[in-house]
């Protein structure tokens, strides 16, 4: 079980069927999946003979309920596993995989039984496109969930009193190798310059957690005869819908015009800081975010890492990063440079994330490990103020 021995349960309508886990995040190790565990507690009474079944399942959905016409449902299931779990079909004790289980069948009794699911490879992490505050319904989404439910037979058709379903999260962290800085370069030539205007961009590294701040290197050499009014650097997100449309979505979450400029035949280099983060995208239809579960936080999606041999359009929705600095040359030339950056989960734990200064004042105290979402930090640190207690950022 976890530190605080949390267990979720969810308990159907009509008490034949409860279902409980020790947790409702699974990692995505890149090289391996962790495993769907739980246990499913059943009432020989209500169940009148029925069967008990559960099911692992994993949903793209791309329209709302209310949307559905003439039988065509706009979701689509990338992946269902079923299992009967009462009557048993195997030794009780042979299907007792982790210690939470094991836990929880001496804690429940004889009428409690364990179930087990491994994610294949090729499935995608849990995201979704953010509604706008007006949408009702179910968003854009690749969702996870359990569900148990009692019937004669697998294929009969189950009453809504007698199932119950989890929503589960899959969720990808940061893989170990750190690849090298990304850098990128340009060069501007105009009609009516001899010399050209080079450009160039750079990153600290190639990773960047949720909360943390990019700083980017700018280097400009203005050997044309143009002068440059201003620049504007911005983290842009690409959410990219693989499966049925190939569309693309393209949103800045951290924007920054910093006014500079650069006369012909000068030269500048700077750093520039930005600090991507939901609470400044709350309200912004179509952003990707990462999973959530019900009444919990979640952050700006993850940037999704392909598996070798994994087709991309089983994947539902894609989120890439990259950071673009714009040039705005003369009266209406504007000059690009992208740079591709990986913005992911940390493995493990993490120091607190970063948050700006405004937000807590900055006191020496013993330093604190944790792994938080970007909501979570700010409350956090709000409620060791109004308790008295100190808090440092690292």
């Amino acid at each position: 079980m976890s530190p605080k021995h949390v267990v979720f349960k969810k308990v159907c309508k009509d008490n034949s069927v409860a279902v409980y886990m020790g947790k409702r995040d699974f990692v995505d190790h890149v090289d391996s999946v962790d495993p769907v565990d739980g246990v499913i507690l059943v009432d020989p009474e209500a169940l009148q003979g029925r069967k008990v079944f559960v099911t692992l399942s994993c949903t793209f959905r791309y329209g709302r309920d209310d949307m559905d016409v003439m039988g065509i449902a706009f979701r689509r299931e990338l992946y269902l596993s079923t299992r009967q779990v009462y009557p048993p079909l195997q030794d009780r004790e042979k299907g007792i995989h982790t210690r939470t289980q094991a836990k929880l069948l001496r804690k429940l009794g004889h009428s409690a039984y364990p179930f087990f699911f491994e994610f294949p490879d090729n499935l995608p992490c849990s995201v979704a496109l953010q509604p706008a505050p007006h949408d009702v319904g179910k968003q854009c989404a690749v969702e996870f969930e359990i569900r148990a439910f009692s019937a004669e037979r697998q294929d009969a058709k189950v009453r809504r009193r007698s199932a119950v379903k989890l929503a589960l999260r899959k969720v990808q962290f940061a893989p170990e190798g750190r690849g090298a800085a990304p850098c990128v370069e340009t060069t501007r030539d105009f009609v009516m310059s001899e010399k050209p205007l080079h450009v160039r961009a750079s990153l600290d590294k190639e990773i960047y957690y949720h909360g943390e701040p990019v700083k980017v290197h700018v280097s400009i050499t203005n050997d044309s005869s143009k002068n440059i009014k201003n620049i504007i650097v911005s983290v842009d997100q690409v959410a990219t819908v693989v499966l049925y449309s190939n569309d693309s979505y393209v949103k800045s979450v951290a924007i920054e015009e910093f006014g500079d400029s650069v006369p012909a035949g000068a030269a500048l280099q700077k750093a520039y800081t930005l600090l991507p983060l939901l609470a400044n995208n709350s309200e912004r239809r179509g952003i990707a975010l990462d999973g959530k579960l019900k009444h919990e936080d979640t952050n700006l999606a993850s940037s999704s890492i392909i598996k070798e041999g994994v087709l991309q359009e089983v994947l539902g929705i894609m989120v890439s990063y990259r950071v673009t600095v714009k040039l705005i040359v003369g009266g209406s030339a504007i000059v690009c440079v992208c740079v591709c950056v990986c913005v992911c989960v940390p493995e493990k734990t993490c120091t607190l994330l970063w948050l700006p200064a405004s937000l807590c004042t900055f006191i020496p105290c013993h330093k604190i490990s944790v792994s938080l979402s970007e909501a979570s930090v700010v409350r956090c640190i709000r409620w060791c103020h109004e308790t008295g207690l100190t808090v440092a950022l690292t």
